[in-house]
């Protein structure tokens, strides 16, 4: 009998195929007494397996980063904070003492615990690092234990996994293996397992609450991610429906990839350039392999990341040369460290504030602390003579920090200059618009940069007060808000006034569904994943730069931000066919 289920759609597509359940990982852990002279064994088994542990999350970051996109790698920082976590190290260690049991019994104790915290937080964002810190704890449970666990490489045909909950390694374990599709009784949209799917481009169904208990292995599963939805055991017209879907969406995705390595251009010549957001020099691959025309954002914090002092100059110049040679003749934008907010480093003294988002970060930081500024910007500059690399400043908010940064950059290019060390005098600056205060003087800031990047994931998450990680007023926020818009239709106006170009960087810019009214307000540049490049293009050489700009006007006269998107998205399917 046919079943269909409804969940949370956490990655779009469609896919078919037989189930593949996998029942909770119970690891049973015995409880041993032991003598007091066991306790430095003790300590020692415990050091070794989280020494294990953190090399094995690393290796799978690395990874993931080239395969898929520091972004996605940047997941599993959220595993390495639990292991060096000293709250939870130092407790183990003192029940070990006190209590003289084995130290996998008194971890898994402790385990437990913290997990039962996480699960009773109201706030969905916290309540979802449940997984996060049940992934880490199980890895270093195995590794106490000599154990392995079970992967996905034995598979012999495409399936449907099923769980009650898959952790961000058993997500990542999935890339390249025979897995069409996933769902789960319990996660959200914001589970780092939901992101990791979306980022294979497996579809994905999660919080269906009964999959597990409804599903058995080799049903019949249809996965509508786009959805939400899972069929069991389909009818012949349901699977014949669905298969036609199938085949349609693969035809499009087809239709994506073959314009993948032309230029970005509407139908009567209006051209755009299509650029991608990276973190690592290795994700250079995944640009050519999309079609991207350039690195509209190269962020630089992992310099900082997982490490007990500061970079050099030189590291970070190898770094910027290999990008901008690689690159060439393609531009390369280099942000600026953006430090602080949800990134602290404590060998930068950076203080935790109850408001991290509004504090010391970002730009703020650098111009407080000029000489870890310069030691940046040196390298940029002496990078800049191998390729076209650009720098842009992060959350410029006023034109006095902008002259500021201006004015160690050149301080740094003097320092340069009595050395005899070659750059590009000339080098483009630009400033990212992802303050409400940079947005609406827009025109002022344009006197002292070249170029302007607007940051939507910020400038909505400020402009709207609204925690984009939080689920409970993730409602409110809006990219379509009529209030963002005519922000970014300000930055972009008084960007042309001034005779610079604007691009963006945020989320906004991969986004299907904003692309006509983005290219109808004038932008100059979209910055984005590089799997995205391929359907973006697409979308761009399938109209007119007038049809573009009659829709960019039509969504801003519309009154709420469901009216836009609303019309935006009929109009999208309306030009598409």
């Amino acid at each position: 009998m046919m079943i269909k289920l409804k969940g949370i759609a956490a990655a779009a597509g469609i896919s078919i195929g037989p189930a593949y359940k996998i029942g909770k990982e119970d690891i049973v852990v015995p409880r041993q007494v032991i003598q007091e002279s066991d306790i430095p064994l003790q300590i020692q088994l415990f050091e070794e397996a989280l020494i294990k542990t953190r090399k094995e999350i690393v290796e799978l970051q690395k990874k993931i980063a080239t395969d898929l996109g520091q972004e996605e790698a940047q997941i599993f920082d959220a595993h390495l904070l639990v292991l060096e976590d000293r709250m939870i190290i130092e407790e183990v260690i003192s029940r070990l003492k006190k209590e003289r049991l084995n130290v996998a019994f008194i971890f898994s104790e402790v385990l437990k615990k913290y997990i039962d915290v996480f699960s009773k937080i109201e706030d969905e964002y916290l309540k979802e690092r449940t997984s996060d810190v049940n992934d880490v704890g199980k890895r270093i449970l195995r590794n106490l234990l000599g154990k392995e666990r079970k992967g996905f490489e034995g598979l012999k045909e495409k399936v449907v996994v099923v769980a009650h909950d898959i952790s961000p390694s058993d997500t990542a374990a999935m890339h390249k293996q025979n897995v069409c599709a996933f769902v789960t009784d319990i996660g959200g949209k914001t589970s780092h397992t939901a992101i990791m799917a979306k980022s294979l481009e497996i579809p994905a169904v999660v919080g269906l609450e009964e999959a597990t208990s409804k599903i058995k292995t080799g049903d019949t599963l249809i996965i509508d991610g786009t959805m939400g939805v899972v069929i069991i055991n389909p009818d012949n017209d349901t699977l014949n429906s669905y298969w036609e879907a199938e085949k349609k969406l693969k035809g499009i995705t087809d239709a994506f990839l073959a314009v993948k390595d032309l230029p970005a251009v509407t139908i009567d010549g209006k051209h755009v350039t299509i650029s991608a957001n990276i973190e690592l020099p290795e994700e250079i691959s995944a640009i050519r392999l999309h079609g991207g025309q350039g690195i509209g954002l190269y962020r630089t914090e992992f310099f900082y990341m997982n490490r007990k002092d500061l970079p050099s100059e030189e590291e970070h110049y190898q770094a910027y040369k290999y990008v901008a040679e690689e690159m060439n003749p393609h531009e390369v934008i280099i942000r600026t460290l953006d430090l602080g907010g949800d990134k602290f480093l404590s060998q930068l003294e950076i203080p935790s504030e109850m408001k991290p988002f509004l504090g010391w970060r970002a730009i703020r930081f650098c111009l407080a602390r000029p000489d870890v500024f310069k030691i940046q910007l040196r390298a940029i500059l002496r990078a800049s003579v191998h390729g076209k690399l650009k720098l842009m400043y992060p959350m410029i908010s006023s034109i006095d920090e902008l002259m500021q940064a201006n004015k160690i950059l050149e301080e740094a290019k003097e320092e340069l200059r009595n050395k005899d060390i070659p750059f590009d005098d000339d080098i483009e600056v630009g400033a990212m618009i992802e303050v409400p205060s940079a947005a609406l003087t827009a025109d002022l800031l344009a006197r002292e940069a070249d170029f302007f990047s607007i940051g939507t994931n910020d400038l909505i998450q400020y402009s709207l007060a609204v925690d984009r990680t939080n689920e409970k007023v993730a409602y409110l926020y809006e990219p379509s808000h009529p209030a963002v818009l005519r922000m970014i239709k300000n930055v972009i106006d008084a960007a042309h006034k001034a005779g610079i170009k604007v691009g963006m960087c945020g989320e906004m810019a991969g986004e299907p569904a904003f692309v006509l009214m983005l290219v109808g307000l004038g932008l100059d540049e979209f910055s984005m994943p590089p799997f995205v490049i391929p359907e973006i293009k697409y979308i761009i050489r399938s109209v007119t730069s007038q049809q573009a700009e009659a829709i960019a006007r039509e969504a801003m006269l519309l009154a709420t931000g469901r009216e836009v998107e609303e019309y935006i998205q009929g109009k999208l399917r309306e030009i598409l066919g």
